[in-house]
Order: structure tokens, then C-alpha cells, then sequence
């Protein structure tokens, strides 16, 4: 087990969330908590040493791309994979916390631009302590394939089964905002997260120096520190998922029984067709389910 921090994480990485997990589930209380944590972490101004923070465990697998049904699900990442060495993994335990990550590092990035707006200055030109706003675009959220620049691969989100994936690449990652998408209960929770972030970190701008910004943007990407754990192979993810994930913000019963469901379709004696098939299934019917709770996006 390493002790990582979001830097670390984000080199050479590529992570989604699988389909047996739960949507994007903090709401205003556990952003608050958050937020809090990341003010008050001691700027190194005013200390001897760069004081971290722990935040929690990040569980991941590594994809199995000689599988080719894995394969498939990444043909948009297959570049990076290919031609800069990088690795994809599945998140079992801590997609909270790395959503929320990326969410503010987006709202960051957002409040900067609208601050050079005026200055008409390119990302590359724009500078966060040392590193370049392109480059934190293309480290942590997407980068677009060099050679044809038609493929936008983005650095994490969901399972492409998973219906908020669509929606956090373009209402939350992107500058766009899609309103033909379908939208839920988590992701209402995905969008708030981004007005909470954008609004606090706009009041917080407007009451301290850039330096004291910048400070910001350090504290998540160097300061916070991951219990960073890869499991074996023949670990079984889905009893791992249930018993993390009820540490936190307890799994509903709905999202136990579909990670129950995925689990026994995966120890059916069938062939691997037939798996994906019923996998494919299970999701398509979970999304109309969440689809028709998340009509009342104020509670699922």
C-alpha cells in the first residue's frame, strides 16, 4: 500500500468507475466538510514543512486488456495506453472522493479562465505555480489525440455503460452545457458539486491573493494524501465494494442488489457473450429505474 497524492495518482493513470458502482452521492454536507478540510490545511508559507492531509483509501483493479470485451470499452483511451504507457484501472473504493477531486480542480480551472478572460491569454500561456493550465487540463481531466485531434480521452469518469458519464464530460468537465442529456439524481449531485465549488472558490478569490489561490490548487493536487491500494487479481471486486463502500455513505438497497446481480451473472456458468450480455442487460434496466426515480432529482 503506497501513500499518494492527487500528483502522484494522476501519473500515467487512467481510471473509470465500473458499472456495479453507485453514482456521484455527496451532497452539500459532505462538500462542506471537504472544502473545510482543504482551507484549513496550513499554507506553507506558515509552516516549516508542507503539512499533508489524509484523505482516504483509493482502491483500484487493473483492466484486463487481453480480455477482449475490456478491450472494447476502451477504444477512445487505446493512444494513451499504446503510445504514452498508461495504465486503466477500475475504481472499487474511493470514487467519492476522486470525483470531488476533479470536480474542483474543473471549478478551478473555470474560475481562472474567467479571470484572464480579459487578458485573451491562451491555456498554455496561463501558469498555476509552475504548471501551465493546458497542462493541468491534460493531466488531470482530457487530453485530445495529437496526430488527428478527433479523440478527446478523459483522464477519469465512468464506465461507458454508466449514463453520467455523458453527462459529466459535458456539463461538467467540458464548457458546455448539454441539455439533451438525461439527467438524475446523482447527476444533480455531480452538478451541485460544481456550482458549490465554483461559488466558493469565486468568494474566496475575491477575499485573498492570487498566491492564496494558487495555495488552493497546491492543497488538492500535492497536500492530500491517498492510501493508494491495487488488488490481486483473484480478489473478489464486488465483495470489496460492498464492504468499503458501507464504510462511507451507506450503499441504498437498490445499489446493493445491482452490484449482487453483476456479481452472480459473473459467476454464471456461461460464456463471456452471454456475461456481457446480461451485464448489458442489468445496466439498461438499472438505468431506467434510476431514470424514472431521478424524475425527482431531489431524492432518490
Amino acid at each position: 500500500m503506497d501513500l499518494l497524492t492527487l500528483d502522484d495518482l494522476f501519473t500515467k493513470r487512467l481510471f473509470r468507475i465500473p458499472d456495479y458502482q453507485r453514482g456521484y452521492a455527496w451532497t452539500s454536507k459532505e462538500l462542506n466538510e471537504f472544502w473545510e478540510d482543504i482551507v484549513n490545511i496550513p499554507d506553507k508559507r506558515y509552516s516549516n514543512n508542507e503539512t499533508c492531509h489524509y484523505t482516504g483509501m483509493i482502491t483500484v483493479t487493473k483492466v484486463d486488456l487481453s480480455n477482449p470485451a475490456e478491450c472494447n470499452k476502451w477504444i477512445d483511451e487505446q493512444w494513451l495506453i499504446k503510445n504514452k504507457k498508461y495504465t486503466p484501472y477500475y475504481v472499487v473504493d474511493g470514487q467519492q472522493r476522486l470525483t470531488t477531486c476533479i470536480i474542483f480542480i474543473k471549478a478551478f480551472i473555470n474560475l481562472i479562465l474567467q479571470k484572464k478572460q480579459k487578458k485573451k491569454k491562451k491555456k498554455e500561456e496561463i501558469f498555476i505555480n509552475s504548471n501551465s493550465l493546458k497542462s493541468i487540463v491534460e493531466q488531470y481531466i482530457c487530453e485530445c489525440e495529437p496526430e488527428h485531434k478527433v479523440i478527446t480521452t478523459y483522464k477519469f469518469g465512468y464506465d461507458q455503460n454508466n449514463p453520467s458519464f455523458e453527462y459529466l464530460k459535458a456539463n461538467i468537465l467540458s464548457m458546455s452545457d448539454s441539455k439533451n442529456i438525461k439527467e438524475d439524481y446523482y447527476t444533480k449531485n455531480l452538478q451541485n458539486a460544481l456550482i458549490f465549488f465554483e461559488t466558493n472558490l469565486l468568494e474566496f478569490s475575491q477575499n485573498h491573493s492570487e498566491e492564496e489561490v494558487n495555495e488552493l490548487f497546491n492543497k488538492i493536487v500535492n497536500r492530500l494524501k491517498f492510501n493508494y491500494y491495487e488488488l490481486n487479481d483473484d480478489f473478489d471486486v464486488f465483495v470489496a465494494f460492498e464492504t468499503m463502500n458501507n464504510r462511507g455513505k451507506p450503499l441504498s438497497k437498490l445499489e446493493l442488489l445491482k452490484n449482487r446481480l453483476i456479481y452472480l451473472v459473473n459467476l454464471y456458468n456461461c460464456d463471456n457473450d452471454q456475461k456481457i450480455s446480461l451485464r448489458t442487460l442489468i445496466n439498461k434496466e438499472w438505468q431506467n429505474i434510476y431514470s424514472n426515480l431521478g424524475k425527482n432529482k431531489d431524492k432518490l
